[in-house]
């Protein structure tokens, strides 16, 4: 049996191995340098298409900006979709904490970006991509991403007075969450990405507090129509967490669907290399059409 230490390496490598891909255009949704999105037109003859919003991943960190998932973004585009490919403002570098890495996520910054964006996003749309229909809008999110993702699509059942809540469910065809961390309280117990779920809620002092408005977990049900698609063999964001989403989902009443791939970690997901890419692919345009 490969090493799955190992394994990882080697499919990180090569979904980060591709070249940046530029956009088609490139929008701000405010004034802060994070606040853009990338927008990809649909390489197809299709005079309307759906839209795909991506929310990039990275444990919410500093260092992993939306250029890693740019390559993801055009294979997406390749297949005819209209690509939204969201950037937003992530933890702060501290140099100087020794054995540290950077904070991950920043509370509120991360939430405002996400929820200002997502509720641009149909006049940016229009405005950039006049191909792109936002009335047939997907959001897909990678790892915190996908976090990002699950939240983006669950404002309307945020706690009464949340700053973020929608008095309405957002207009989107469905969410496909891709080995997203999807249940706080089970990505905190396996020690997810160096414990970032407790950094991106501000650390331990407002975790309990703030848990109620950031986890897709306790933010059930949704009624939107929802996939999550995982690696079985993911070292990253284990399929536990993953599982304890969905299963939080049934007995609030709701099916989510579930695609764990065989044989597949945490990269493969997002590398247009992969077939697992070709997977996620699949998954977006059965909802978007």
């Amino acid at each position: 049996m490969p090493d799955p230490v190992a394994r990882d390496a080697a499919e990180e490598a090569s979904a980060m191995s591709h070249p940046a891909v530029a956009p088609d255009v490139s929008v701000s949704y405010g004034e802060h340098p994070d606040q853009v999105v990338d927008f990809y037109a649909p390489r197809s003859g299709h005079a309307t298409v759906p839209l795909v919003v991506v929310l990039h991943g990275g444990a919410w960190r500093a260092p992993y900006d939306r250029r890693h998932v740019t390559p993801f973004a055009d294979f997406l585009a390749r297949r005819g979709l209209a690509v939204a490919n969201v950037e937003y403002r992530r933890g702060r570098e501290i140099p100087g904490q020794r054995g540290e890495g950077p904070v991950a996520g920043r509370w509120p910054e991360t939430f405002d970006d996400v929820a200002a964006a997502m509720d641009a996003l149909p006049d940016l749309a229009r405005q950039a991509l006049p191909q792109a229909d936002p009335r047939r809008t997907v959001v897909t999110g990678h790892s915190a991403g996908g976090h990002l993702a699950l939240w983006a699509a669950a404002r309307h059942v945020l706690p009464a007075g949340s700053p973020w809540r929608l008095a309405a469910p957002p207009p989107l065809r469905g969410v496909v969450a891709l080995a997203p961390i999807a249940d706080f309280g089970t990505a905190v117990e396996l020690g997810v990405c160096g414990g970032a779920v407790r950094q991106l809620l501000g650390g331990e002092a407002q975790y309990d507090e703030r848990v109620p408005h950031g986890d897709p977990a306790v933010l059930l049900p949704t009624g939107i129509a929802t996939v999550v698609v995982q690696g079985r063999t993911d070292v990253v964001v284990p399929p536990a967490v993953a599982e304890a989403f969905v299963d939080a989902a049934a007995k609030a009443g709701e099916t989510v669907g579930w695609t764990l791939l065989e044989e597949v970690g945490h990269f493969p997901l997002i590398d247009p290399a992969a077939d697992a890419c070709a997977v996620v692919a699949e998954e977006i345009a059965q909802l978007a059409w």
